[in-house]
């Protein structure tokens, strides 16, 4: 039982560590340049698409009273509409596919896609919008509708921005944001199981590092004669 154990811990680590491999060599050096210097606050306004191989919209249930199982999306896009000059002005959405639910177990996935948890042919989707973000303590809270299996819940997700870089050859600016919340899943429907077996509380967790696209060059300028 042990070694099984160790063996589904471990590819879930896998897992999540391959899908962060592949970032650009250039973006990562900087990136290694800015931490070594201190972590940069102050970023560029503007709409940030949601980098997928660095990023993670993920989750974490108590299983039998004893560890909480990690799963994740595979497939999934959002925005971050982001006000440098006012944060609180800003906005966030993300959209994930159900069908791509991760947990590294595939009866389990299976099991997770059928009608007693996400029924994903009825809702291949879960969406969430915000409709505020405040100052919170030392750091930030994003307010916002969740949708899964249709039904709609307001949530709030204390967040961080964990800082920005600059605009280099190949991308623009990014941002990094580190959220997480609790959620109960029977609000949403999700209604299988005795709360000891599986635990009614689901830890949403988000790592995401968000790019602004790169802006076009300049047109030439025509030659005169």
């Amino acid at each position: 039982m042990k070694r099984v154990l160790f063996l589904f811990v471990f590819s879930i680590a896998a897992v999540y560590s391959f899908s962060l491999i592949g970032a650009d060599a250039e973006a990562d050096a900087m990136a290694r340049r800015f931490a070594e210097a201190g972590a940069v606050q102050t970023g560029e306004s503007g709409t940030y698409n949601f980098d997928k191989a660095h990023s993670f919209i993920g989750f974490r249930i108590k299983h039998n009273g004893l560890i909480e199982v990690p799963g994740f999306f595979r497939d999934f896009t959002g925005t971050v509409v982001y006000d440098a000059k006012d944060a609180s002005k800003s906005s966030v959405n993300f959209t994930a596919k159900t069908t791509s639910v991760d947990t590294g177990v595939q009866g389990r996935d299976d099991h997770l896609r059928r009608a007693d948890f996400f029924e994903v042919e009825k809702y291949p989707e879960m969406t969430f919008t915000s409709t505020k973000v405040e100052k919170s303590g030392s750091g930030w809270s994003v307010t916002g509708n969740l949708t899964m299996r249709g039904v709609t819940k307001a949530i709030t997700f204390p967040f961080n921005l964990t800082g920005f870089l600059p605009a280099n050859q190949r991308t623009g600016p990014r941002m990094g944001i580190t959220a997480e919340t609790t959620i109960n899943r029977r609000d949403f429907g999700v209604n299988y199981g005795t709360a000891a077996a599986i635990g009614d509380d689901v830890k949403v967790v988000l790592q995401i590092e968000a790019v602004q696209p790169k802006a076009p060059a300049p047109a030439a300028t025509p030659a005169t004669e």
